[in-house]
């Protein structure tokens, strides 16, 4: 039987419990992990807390860890340590003490990062990179990015930069350093007075957008004619013809393991900066939980099961 923390009727962080579960079986193209690391993130609260018809749901969406089983045809061998990109379905998710992924879902973790640090890049890494893909615009143009001291936030500054593109970011007083660092040519205010403030620095609006920060349709007005915004839960604001709004899921890029290795790639640089809001034992997840619905954490907190 296998470790979990999942919940069996939606609710608070008090629904998750812990639980024992079958293993999973593995086919060809596959790999079994045992999970060292899994971080928590808010679209665990959202699984946790919405109506499902599953008898059991697991939360958890990245994990780092060592391969104790590969499936044929499968690059990987027993011992890699790895971290992997998970897309939850029922009793499958990243709060599992052994896992059963794609082995396109998987990276080897580069040396000196250890499972904590790298359980933070597989989705929030590849959900930057989907960004920056779909926007696909020419090295000097100019993209603003809502929510820039979020994880997702910071580290799509930093390849944004990389990709030669002009970034203006938001950021309350105390993180202004941080986004700064990360690359951010300009740091504006968040909320009502961010999209003035863009707009001051590029007249014209800007040629993209990223909103992690899920202001909607409030952010629109900082794009210029014909320019682009990406949102990353869907889209529920009023729309407009004026700009191109489109949503991205991070599930698309599950199995894009050319680009999860250059994540790893650039995070054993130090080229993405990986931040770890805290370690907790996953016995602890509804306090984990509890935490992130405080809102104000940077970077993620990650949830032991070893």
């Amino acid at each position: 039987m296998v470790h979990a923390i999942g919940v069996t009727r939606p609710g608070g962080p008090d629904a998750l419990e812990e639980l024992e579960l079958a293993a999973q079986p593995l086919t060809p193209g596959q790999v079994r992990i045992q999970v060292h690391s899994a971080t928590v993130n808010p679209t665990d609260a959202m699984l946790r807390s919405r109506e499902h018809e599953d008898a059991v749901r697991v939360p958890g969406m990245e994990v780092a860890g060592v391969i104790s089983e590969v499936g044929a045809g499968v690059e990987f061998v027993i011992g890699d340590a790895v971290m992997a990109i998970v897309v939850p379905a029922g009793e499958h998710g990243g709060y599992r003490s052994e896992l059963v992924v794609p082995a396109r879902s998987v990276a080897r973790i580069p040396a000196g990062l250890t499972t904590v640090e790298a359980a933070t890049i597989p989705m929030n890494g590849l959900t930057a990179q989907f960004a920056l893909d779909t926007l696909a615009l020419p090295a000097g143009a100019t993209v603003a990015v809502t929510g820039a001291a979020g994880t997702v936030g910071g580290y799509f500054v930093q390849l944004a930069k990389r990709a030669g593109l002009r970034v203006i970011a938001d950021a309350a007083q105390p993180d202004e350093a941080f986004v700064r660092d990360c690359g951010a040519d300009e740091v504006v205010p968040r909320g009502d007075a961010f999209v003035a403030a863009v707009r001051r620095h590029c007249p014209g609006g800007v040629d993209g957008l990223v909103d992690t920060a899920v202001i909607e349709g409030d952010a629109l007005p900082a794009v210029k004619d014909g320019g682009t915004v990406i949102t990353l839960r869907g889209y529920q604001g009023d729309g407009t013809g004026r700009v191109r709004v489109v949503p991205i899921f991070v599930r698309e890029y599950a199995e894009e393991a050319e680009k999860l290795d250059h994540l790893a790639v650039l995070a054993g640089r130090g080229d993405l900066t990986l931040r770890v809001a805290g370690v907790l034992p996953a016995s602890q997840a509804a306090d984990a939980h509890r935490s992130l619905e405080k809102h104000g954490i940077r970077g993620r907190l990650v949830l032991r099961f070893t």
